[in-house]
């Protein structure tokens, strides 16, 4: 036997429940009522707490492939600019027309070769792994860590 109960909801709810009833071939009231179930259900904090502890450990491992890269480009960014400094002597005064001419032409060419591997999709970031791989020793690549 089941009592009636009258509930009252907003109609963008309703809706909502409605769409779902529609969607699963079930009455508005089998929705509501698992809904209810599932709340008033022990181990349906447990549930959740499962879900935000996935979720956070999806999102912890995001944020440090995100400090990885950013610590990559950092890295690679501070050596490239001390190579440079390093080897770049100054110019005489009257070649820096002519340098800063070229040094536009360059960096015009830079700029369109990131742009397109942009576009591609390709990464330093993936192809240090690569190059890195490829200039190991066999002995040594047999002792790696493999990835899953």
């Amino acid at each position: 036997m089941r009592d009636r109960m009258n509930v009252y909801f907003p109609p963008a709810m309703l809706k909502q429940i409605a769409d779902l009833a529609d969607r699963k071939g079930l009455s508005r009231s089998a929705i509501v009522e698992a809904a209810v179930a599932s709340f008033l259900s022990p181990d349906g904090a447990d549930r959740r707490e499962a879900a935000f502890t996935r979720r956070l450990d999806r999102l912890s491992r995001q944020v440090q492939r995100l400090e990885r890269n950013v610590g990559v480009s950092t890295e690679t960014l501070a050596l490239f600019v001390r190579f440079w400094l390093t080897i770049t002597p100054p110019l005489p005064s009257d070649a820096q027309a002519a340098a800063q001419a070229k040094g536009r032409e360059r960096y015009e060419g830079f700029i369109e070769t990131l742009g397109r591997r942009l576009q591609k999709g390709q990464s330093l970031l993936h192809e240090i792994p690569e190059d890195v791989g490829a200039k190991m020793p066999p002995e040594a690549e047999d002792d790696s860590p493999k990835e899953s």
